[in-house]
């Protein structure tokens, strides 16, 4: 049976810029076969898509409630979308 392919969009607030969290972001995405990306946002909060198979993007998403060794993570907003297939790696964006 094919594991169920899932896509999450998500808003990390908190001390999540300047403290690696986007590079850290890669480093995790990239053990968890998950592709997408993420990038800060002008309002100081951190966005990202992840894509992937369900277990793999639950458990990056479980990883943002902590973040890199110097973040500090406030909230996490989850939103679940359809998923699109539209990416073959994850990266960093501006």
């Amino acid at each position: 049976m094919l594991e169920k392919k899932v896509r999450a969009n998500v808003i990390i607030s908190g001390k999540v810029q300047g403290v690696f969290f986007r590079a850290e972001t890669l480093k995790a995405a990239s053990k968890n076969n998950v592709s997408g990306w993420v990038r800060n946002k002008k309002d100081g909060t951190v966005e990202a898509v992840f894509e992937g198979k369900e277990k793999d993007v639950l458990s990056i998403l479980e990883w943002c409630k902590t973040g890199s060794p110097h973040s500090m993570v406030k909230n996490t907003d989850v939103r679940w979308d359809d998923y699109q297939g539209e990416f073959s790696s994850f990266e960093i964006t501006r």
